[in-house]
Parts: structure tokens; C-alpha cells; sequence
């Protein structure tokens, strides 16, 4: 096996290759060429040096020829290709368009919110938000007040800029509201409810000057009532590591659904204006047209539709099947024989990962230290080895959790693991800002939430494995449906 000495200490694997393209002469008309050769993913340095010294020439590599596919992917591998043949959820072209939009399931989606601050701009304590917020806001419009005054600005801005990770945290749209001399407030309303990681709800100062980028989420969320109806579907944005799908009803972070790459798609069942005003189903016409002429039944309704992508994108069926293209394209779907089945099954799971806070408690066996005060505050909680029990506290540890509850996986970590890695008191080291989850309120709060999650995990896995079998789809063309 490979040593820690040949590679890093962590065994990264980061890809490097050697490219060599030949021109060719005027104006020929040659078909290009590609050929490719791959070494083992495992080989350190000096193997691959070795194999370079061996090879001496490029004719002396067992190439392989490379036939790119229609849209011009070299890498093929993995790729299914009926896939390009079933219907988008959504498309930038569908976005982009005027008026309603045509073989797409959701017109519109969106970024999670995207910060460059979230030391700063998320906080469990509501009154810590607002007394670092207005920190910020002072310090930021005392600086564009400067700018202002600052007369031909000679100096460079980075240079101009205050530069003191105490008092801010630069980024290049606020460097460009500040020489377009935008003045930043506090507000209240502008404290939201988020989903700042699954089962891990935050407060956000949600603000175009304070973040960066807010993208849609001003007309998918852009009042607290909202919260009430509206649901979006989040999935893993294309270049991710894991394919991930949860939902929510509140504002979501860039990185909510993965913490690696390319963050996080949401696709909103409403959207509106961004008073709250004008609210309009986000599911196309098109798309409910679609399912119902395949599956002859016009009782279907755009909820139905909604509740069945979230089912099918659960299924470890079409996960596997279409790894590949989950890691290159937003998910597209296929028609099953049991639509009905299929939007029963993603209602529960959507009501039940929404809602995670009021499901009854999985009964775990808290094990309490008798030479220790009773406490429920949490600093950082650890899992045993095995995993059945968590080290809660000093005080408590909680005992009995079944191996079943990690099944339920969101990328590379369980639900369980995502609130324990969460739920802790974190110390931003360069604001020095102070993240505790504990409650003044609700004190058992977290110790509540565990069980609680390990109760929406067993349920979500007992789901899933009653899904139908995925592999009963029939291929179908997203633009021509047929019955079955």
C-alpha cells in the first residue's frame, strides 16, 4: 500500500498532467486527435519519474485513443447516456429565459447564499449577531466616509482600506460598495432564520452590502412568512465530491449541502417578489403537462411533482447509476412505473427532514457522571469508537445509538455526525468572534436534537429502503412521454 512518506501526510491525491498538442500546417482539414494515458492514481513521485525515464519518447506510451462525446467531453467513463435524455430539473438557458419555461422541471433556481464573511454574518445567539453586525456596519461606513474624503485616491484601495481582522473582513464586493459609497445599516428584519448546514439552523444578517453574493434568495425567501409555505430542494452543485439532497424552508448557505466543491443548487416550489407580494408556483406548466399526459392522470398536482423528485434523488439506485453525471450535470429524471408511490415516499421525507425539531425522540440511555453537577452545555461532543454512545458533556454521556442511524448519509458524514460536528462552541480565529449553540432558552436543546435526528434518520432510511425498485424505469425522452 502507499506510505505516508511516499505521498503527503494526509494521502492527497491531486491530479497532474503533461499536455502536448501538435498544430497542424494551414488550413488542414485533419480530424484532431486525442490521445490519452493514465498512470496509477496511487504511484508517488519517483514512480512516476521512473516511468517517465522508461518511456524516453511518446511513441513509446500505449496510448489511448480518446473519441469525445457530443458535448465535447473527453472522460467518458462512468457517463450513462440515456441520461442527456430525461428531463432537467433545471438549465441555465430555462433560467435565463422570458416567460415560461419549457423541458425543465424548475424555472428558476439558485445559489445558497453566499457570504465571505460567516463569522461575521451567522450567529447561534441572535443579540452576539447583532453586536458584531453593527461592529462591522460602524467600521465599514466609517471607512467610506474616508474614501469619500480621500480626495484623487492615489493610494491603491487594498492599501487605503483599514486593515483589521477585529474590526472587518474585506471582500471584493464590498471594496466595491465602498468606492460606490453605499452606506450599510442594521436592521432587524434583516435577521433571518438559515440552514446553515443540515439540521443545523443559524441566524444570518441577510444583506446585499453585508454578503456577497444573495443571489435569488430575495424572491425565494424574502420575508419570514414565506418561510411557512415556500420549501426548496438542495442538491449538490455540479463538481461536487458527494451527491447530496435535503430540503428546507429557510435561506441556506453556498456551502449548506457540501463543504468541498462547487457548494449548493436550491430549487424553490414558489417564488415572488421581493416585498413577499406575487407569489407563483416555480414547477412549469410544461413539466405538469408532461407528467400527467405519461401517467394519464390529471389529478396530478405540482406538490406531487415536487414530493417525487425529492423521492427519486434519494434513491441509491439513480445515485449509483448516475454517479458520473451527477458530478458534471444538475440532476435530470427519468419516468417510474409508481409516481404514486414515489410522491408519497419524498412527501414524508420532506415533512419529516423539515420538521426534524418536533419528531418524538429516539430513546437513548443517558449515562450520568455522579461526580459531576448536572449540566446540559455543550463545548464539543465526541463519538466513541465503535459509535454507539456520545460523550455529550462531563456530565452526561448518551448510550444505545443504533449502527442504522449512520445510513443516513448526507455526502461523506450521517445526519448524526453533521449536528454533532456543528452543534459546538466555535472561536473564529481571526475575528475572534464566539459561535456557542447553546441556548439560554432551551438549555436541553442539543441533547433534545440528538435524538431527534437519530429518529428522522432511522425513518429516512426505513423510506428509503421501500422505495421501488428504480431499476423497474423506463428510459423515456424528456420532449415526446409516452404511457406505459
Amino acid at each position: 500500500g502507499l506510505k505516508v512518506s511516499d505521498a503527503n501526510v494526509f494521502g492527497i491525491r491531486v491530479g497532474v498532467s503533461i499536455n502536448l498538442f501538435v498544430k497542424t500546417k494551414g488550413n488542414s482539414s485533419e480530424q484532431a486527435r486525442i490521445y490519452y494515458h493514465r498512470t496509477d492514481e496511487l504511484w508517488n513521485k519517483e514512480q512516476k519519474f521512473e516511468f517517465l525515464k522508461e518511456c524516453q519518447h511518446i511513441g513509446n506510451i500505449a496510448w489511448q485513443v480518446l473519441q469525445p462525446d457530443v458535448r465535447y467531453t473527453w472522460l467518458t467513463e462512468g457517463l450513462r447516456p440515456e441520461f442527456e435524455g430525461f428531463i432537467p430539473i433545471g438549465t441555465k438557458e430555462a433560467k435565463a429565459a422570458k416567460g415560461e419555461a419549457m423541458d425543465v422541471i424548475f424555472k428558476i433556481y439558485s445559489n445558497g447564499v453566499k457570504t465571505n464573511r460567516d463569522a461575521w454574518v451567522y450567529n447561534s445567539n441572535r443579540n452576539t449577531l447583532a453586536e458584531n453586525m453593527n461592529r462591522f456596519i460602524d467600521t465599514y461606513n466609517a471607512e467610506v466616509d474616508r474614501w469619500k474624503r480621500g480626495g484623487n485616491h492615489a493610494e491603491s484601495l487594498d492599501d487605503f482600506v483599514l486593515s483589521d481582522d477585529k474590526k472587518i473582513k474585506w471582500s471584493r464586493d464590498l471594496k466595491l460598495d465602498l468606492k460606490r459609497s453605499r452606506i450599510a445599516e442594521y436592521a432587524e428584519h434583516k435577521v433571518r432564520n438559515s440552514l446553515y448546514r443540515p439540521f443545523t439552523k443559524s441566524n444570518l444578517f441577510f444583506d446585499r452590502i453585508m454578503n456577497e453574493e444573495v443571489y435569488s434568495f430575495p424572491s425565494i425567501f424574502p420575508t419570514p412568512e414565506t418561510e411557512q409555505e415556500n420549501r426548496v430542494i438542495c442538491v449538490s452543485a455540479i463538481g461536487h465530491d458527494f451527491f447530496i439532497c435535503h430540503i428546507a424552508n429557510r435561506i441556506v448557505e453556498l456551502k449548506f449541502s457540501s463543504l468541498s466543491n462547487g457548494g449548493t443548487q436550491c430549487f424553490p416550489f414558489y417564488i415572488y417578489n421581493e416585498d413577499g407580494t406575487n407569489r407563483r408556483e416555480n414547477i412549469t406548466d410544461w413539466a405538469l403537462t408532461q407528467f400527467r399526459t405519461h401517467y394519464d392522470d390529471g389529478t396530478i398536482e405540482k406538490w406531487d411533482i415536487f414530493h417525487y423528485v425529492y423521492a427519486i434523488l434519494h434513491h441509491p439506485d439513480y445515485r449509483e447509476r448516475y454517479q458520473a453525471n451527477l458530478k458534471r450535470d444538475l440532476p435530470r429524471l427519468s419516468y417510474t412505473p409508481d409516481f404514486g408511490a414515489f410522491a408519497k415516499a419524498g412527501q414524508r421525507l420532506g415533512k419529516i427532514h423539515i420538521d426534524y425539531e418536533e419528531v418524538e425522540e429516539y430513546p437513548l440511555d443517558f449515562v450520568e457522571s455522579p461526580d459531576v453537577q448536572l449540566d446540559w452545555h455543550v463545548e464539543k461532543m465526541k463519538l466513541s469508537k465503535d459509535k454507539t454512545s456520545l460523550v455529550y458533556n462531563e456530565f452526561l454521556t448518551l448510550d444505545g445509538i443504533p449502527a442504522k442511524a449512520y445510513e443516513y448519509r448526507l455526502g461523506n458524514r450521517s445526519a448524526l455526525e453533521w449536528v454533532i460536528d456543528q452543534h459546538c462552541v466555535k472561536t473564529d480565529k481571526r475575528s475572534g468572534i464566539v459561535n456557542d449553540p447553546n441556548r439560554e432558552d432551551d438549555p436541553e436543546y442539543i441533547v433534545k436534537l440528538i435524538g431527534k435526528v437519530i429518529a428522522v434518520s432511522l425513518e429516512t432510511v426505513e423510506i428509503v429502503a421501500s422505495l421501488p425498485d428504480y431499476k423497474e424505469a423506463k428510459v423515456q425522452g424528456s420532449t415526446a412521454p409516452k404511457k406505459e
